[in-house]
């Protein structure tokens, strides 16, 4: 059985996301569009400050391409 991921807000997971080679394709409003040149993939970041749900985080975190071992190793 794996470990739970850890809580993260918004802030912390952008910032996670764009050290491991997401860029920012566009802002509007409290959304990111964010995208991973290599992959190829697209996700929507909402940021208002407060604590993602992990369902959320991890449909983010797929939406992008990583599997839950690759984002482990990111944090």
């Amino acid at each position: 059985m794996t470990d739970r991921l850890p809580t993260l807000t918004d802030k912390q997971l952008l910032k996670i996301l764009l050290r491991a080679g997401c860029v920012i394709k566009r802002q509007t409003g409290s959304h990111a569009f964010l995208y991973h040149p290599l992959k190829e993939r697209q996700a929507t970041l909402s940021l208002h400050s407060r604590d993602l749900r992990r369902g959320m985080l991890m449909q983010i975190v797929a939406q992008l391409g990583f599997t839950e071992d690759e984002f482990r190793a990111l944090l």
